[in-house]
């Protein structure tokens, strides 16, 4: 990332998409250092916020155009160069609001400050933006001319077509398009309500009064979904009255429902929303174990655990797919929150999207690993629950099924919630399209008494 503070909504964008490419950042920490650097007004830090999520949702597409509008293949531009092009593109193509000559202007001002280009490049990204802005006012853009509707998805909405046809045989042509135009959508920012501190009505004023829109998510009383600012830089965040959790994250808390006085692991607890859930619903009393194998990581659990008022969670420095004897047949909740692709929150990171599919091959095998191990922890009677945030079958229904069959003494357990209806074989995998939730898989198990 440039060490210079952005002035601009632009600047900031931009600045947040180098410290991705060259740092290696997530969209969401990039961009949140770069705004808090910049202290833009709201406007401007929504705009700063579109670009970089436009431009890292449509990469694909924007890169195909970026194709037949430059003299110059590709692999041969310089990283900066491409990425302010491709932001330029963004602008003058899927944005309806900006002026074509202050797209093209502004990003040539990028090139020019920051991507230390000569005059000869400088010009080159003039006249590719120019050739585009034309294109688009003539109504002469580039015809999208795809073999099926697989390959016609995967560069319409740029998502890699190894994983549109995954989705197509899993979920059917229609339902791929739909999640593909879910993970480009803006997405509201979903809060849980601490209440232990406040009502949903209450947090919903307070967060109102920080001129944020808040909807009440319509299948959880205590989940809202906030657009037009920062719910973590609220009075009520700071106050421990709100947490930031999605809905499917809570309802897995939700489904894992321990009672109070319950012992409770959560095995791969970071950052520990579904800890929080739990503790919560618990009501001080008992304890939640949150583990995870990195020790910052835990030192966010507590802090949270502090500022939200939960005295019962606790945290333990542990690799979940390894044993802990003194653990064994001790809790009467284990939740399993396991590694996994993450592909079901390519709307919120949308460079998930990119994964090198090889580097996935290998997940099943963990998960169904820290599985195993963590059943051991179950004590005759108890709650085994087993999340992803992905929506892959191999990663989720496969894995549970398979541990079902190997291990008799595990059984189903049905169960039901407004956003999903009754769920007899135990399990749901949330999609965002019809459950206004992450990608989620969930399944409820119980160890039967002997």
């Amino acid at each position: 990332m440039t060490d210079k503070r952005p002035r601009t909504a632009r600047e900031a964008a931009a600045f947040a998409l180098f410290a991705m490419d060259e740092d290696g950042a997530w969209s969401d920490g990039a961009l949140h250092q770069c705004l808090a650097r910049a202290a833009l007004e709201n406007r401007d830090a929504a705009l700063a916020s579109r670009l970089v999520y436009g431009t890292v949702q449509n990469e694909l597409l924007l890169d195909w155009y970026l194709r037949r509008f430059s003299s110059v293949r590709l692999k041969k531009i310089a990283p900066r160069v491409r990425i302010c092009l491709r932001m330029g593109l963004y602008q003058l193509i899927l944005m309806d609001k900006i002026p074509p000559h202050a797209a093209v202007a502004e990003t040539v001002e990028l090139v020019r400050r920051y991507c230390r280009a000569d005059r000869r490049t400088v010009s080159f990204v003039n006249a590719v933006l120019r050739h585009a802005a034309d294109a688009v006012q003539s109504g002469s853009l580039p015809v999208l001319d795809c073999p099926d509707k697989e390959s016609y998805y995967a560069l319409r909405y740029s998502h890699p077509e190894w994983l549109v046809r995954l989705w197509s045989a899993q979920f059917g042509q229609k339902m791929a398009e739909k999640l593909c135009q879910a993970d480009n959508a803006d997405t509201p920012v979903s809060v849980r309500v601490n209440l232990l501190k406040t009502t949903p009505e209450a947090a919903r004023a307070a967060l109102e009064s920080a001129e944020m829109a808040v909807q009440v998510h319509p299948a959880f009383d205590d989940i809202l979904l906030c657009t037009g600012g920062d719910a973590a830089a609220t009075p009520a965040f700071q106050a421990g009255e709100i947490t930031v959790q999605d809905a499917a994250s809570a309802l897995a808390a939700a489904v894992a429902d321990p009672k109070p006085g319950d012992t409770v692991l959560d095995c791969c607890a970071a950052p520990g929303g579904k800890s929080f859930a739990m503790a919560g619903r618990m009501q001080g009393h008992g304890s939640v174990t949150s583990c995870d194998i990195y020790e910052h990581k835990l030192t966010r659990i507590r802090e949270g655990a502090q500022r939200l008022g939960l005295a019962n969670i606790q945290t333990a420095l542990q690799d979940a797919s390894a044993p802990r004897e003194e653990w064994k047949g001790t809790a009467d909740v284990v939740l399993c929150d396991v590694p996994c692709s993450g592909l079901g929150i390519i709307r919120k990171k949308p460079e998930i999207r990119y994964k090198d599919p090889a580097e996935l091959e290998n997940l099943p095998a963990l998960q169904a690993k820290i599985l195993q191990n963590c059943a051991q922890y179950v004590k005759e009677g108890g709650t085994l629950v087993y999340s992803t945030c992905t929506i892959l079958q191999r990663e989720n229904e496969d894995i549970v099924r398979a541990f079902l069959a190997a291990n008799p003494s595990f059984e189903a357990v049905p169960w039901e919630h407004k956003v999903c209806g009754a769920r007899e074989d135990g399990m749901v995998t949330l999609l965002p399209p019809v459950h206004q939730t992450d990608g989620f898989f969930i399944a409820k198990m119980r160890k039967k008494n002997a």
